[in-house]
């Protein structure tokens, strides 16, 4: 699958009454999925994830990344894609979320911790440690068609930081994830999802397309891009039920624009 080559996403909120593309968050793609192993629920077993997929085939999407979702969404078009996303960067995507991905056509993108290549989400303080991807991977992965983004050097939540810290999270994690891939880095994801007006303005400022959060607010926009959970327990009509909320809140939210 070759490399996606687009123009950097120039605005996310279409120019009629769509709202906000559908965008699904993922973490981990594991066997490990017991409350008692998993206690954040951010694992997702193998089999679940195939039958996630599979819905999203059935119901006439395709699973894309986030960049190629909002350049779609630009033009107009896109209501047949759903963005997939994978935060952290775990080791599993490349060895087990990758291959579902593309016997069904799909790709994503994926959020690594610049600091942690090759590492563990030592920023999980209960949860058991998972490996990350290494740099090797990170590489291959861009050059297989995924999209890589960034979650940050180190996992911190960008909020009421220095103005010098948010430089090392923001900017200088870009310039190291882009020495790994080669290639423009142009998504950011807000670790815990949670940013104030400094972090978003630090994103902007610093040459990314676009930053994903969670949760919708008053006045989204590409610095800040909702996106839905996605668990172990989420069947068919769960994700449906995640659709349709996702649509209510941004029809909502065009109504008090």
């Amino acid at each position: 699958m070759a490399s996606e080559a687009l123009s950097p996403p120039r605005a996310v909120r279409a120019p009629d009454s769509r709202g906000t593309p559908l965008a699904f968050m993922y973490h981990s793609v594991d066997s490990c999925t017991a409350d008692t192993a998993d206690p954040y629920r951010l694992t997702v077993s193998p089999r679940r994830f195939a039958e996630q997929m599979r819905w999203i085939r059935d119901s006439g999407r395709r699973g894309v990344s986030i960049l190629r979702l909002l350049e779609a969404w630009r033009h107009g078009r896109g209501d047949d894609l759903v963005g997939l996303t994978f935060d952290d960067g775990y080791a599993d995507f490349d060895l087990v979320a990758r291959p579902v991905l593309e016997a069904f056509g799909f790709t994503a993108t994926v959020f690594v911790v610049t600091g942690q290549f090759g590492g563990h989400n030592s920023w999980d303080g209960d949860a058991p440690r998972k490996e990350l991807l290494s740099r090797q991977q990170v590489g291959e992965l861009a050059e297989s068609g995924m999209e890589i983004g960034c979650h940050g050097s180190t996992h911190r939540r960008l909020v009421g930081l220095t103005e010098r810290t948010l430089d090392f999270e923001v900017v200088r994690s870009r310039e190291a994830l882009e020495q790994v891939i080669q290639r423009p880095v142009h998504g950011f994801c807000y670790p815990y999802g949670r940013y104030d007006r400094a972090a978003m303005a630090a994103v902007r400022d610093s040459g990314y397309g676009y930053a994903t959060g969670v949760e919708h607010i008053a006045d989204s926009d590409r610095w800040s891009i909702p996106r839905s959970y996605v668990g172990e327990l989420d069947t068919g009509w769960r994700l449906r039920a995640k659709e349709l909320r996702h649509r209510l809140r941004t029809v909502l939210r065009a109504s008090r624009c």
